[in-house]
């Protein structure tokens, strides 16, 4: 095997989550009378945690403490909501089930909420990762990579025998950042020429195709 294992993002790479994140935070906009996006400008917004998705789809000019505000009612929302229409991209399950008969460990690192990550992980791929983390306190988010080395660490693989797969610019720089190979996806929430544009190497159209790159 060429590596042992594969570390996934979340959000655009395993789980289409994009309507119940624009869902949440457009009832959380109409909640406090603020104008309400299209899933095309929530897509545009997620990728680097909930706090930032929040400060880009409120108004400009907010105080921090009425983005707080905001924030906390999204966050007590989502994760009553988080699975309303969320679903596992089509090969992905299989994908990472065939990794695992091949004896390549398998883990999420997100800059979703946590306790939304362990969560969603249980609910669409019980058993399938050994580790699963999110945006917690102490671990700098993505692009830093201190939650992959943490999951490094934790199953003790050395970062040349991993690999991690994302589908935006902050997974390329994450990547980068931890000194491992990535695989890019192109079914998630960024165009390809984008990707290219922000480092990306290797871009797949499809899950099977982890598949040849992980296995000799």
């Amino acid at each position: 095997m060429k590596y042992d294992l594969v570390v996934f993002d979340m959000d655009g790479t395993i789980l289409n989550t994009l309507e119940d994140l624009a869902d949440s935070l457009n009832v959380t906009l109409e909640h406090f009378g603020y104008p309400q996006h299209t899933i095309e400008e929530v897509c545009s917004f997620v990728g680097n945690g909930i706090r930032l998705l929040i400060e880009r789809g409120v108004p400009k000019g907010l105080s921090t403490e009425e983005i707080d505000q905001v924030f906390d009612y999204f966050m007590e929302y989502y994760q009553v909501h988080c699975a309303d229409k969320t679903k596992p991209y089509g090969g992905i399950e299989e994908t990472i089930r065939k990794l695992r008969a091949a004896g390549i460990r398998t883990a999420v690192v997100s800059n979703k909420a946590d306790c939304a990550v362990k969560e969603l992980a249980e609910q669409y791929f019980d058993g399938l990762f050994d580790v699963a983390v999110g945006e917690r306190e102490g671990i700098a988010k993505k692009p830093a990579p201190d939650g992959v080395n943490d999951v490094l660490r934790q199953l003790g693989i050395a970062r040349e025998k991993a690999v991690y797969v994302g589908d935006s610019e902050v997974d390329v720089a994450t990547a980068q950042n931890a000194h491992m190979d990535s695989l890019i996806v192109e079914w998630g929430f960024r165009k390809s020429d984008f990707l290219r544009e922000k480092g990306a190497r290797i871009l797949i159209k499809k899950p099977e195709e982890i598949l040849s790159y992980c296995l000799d």
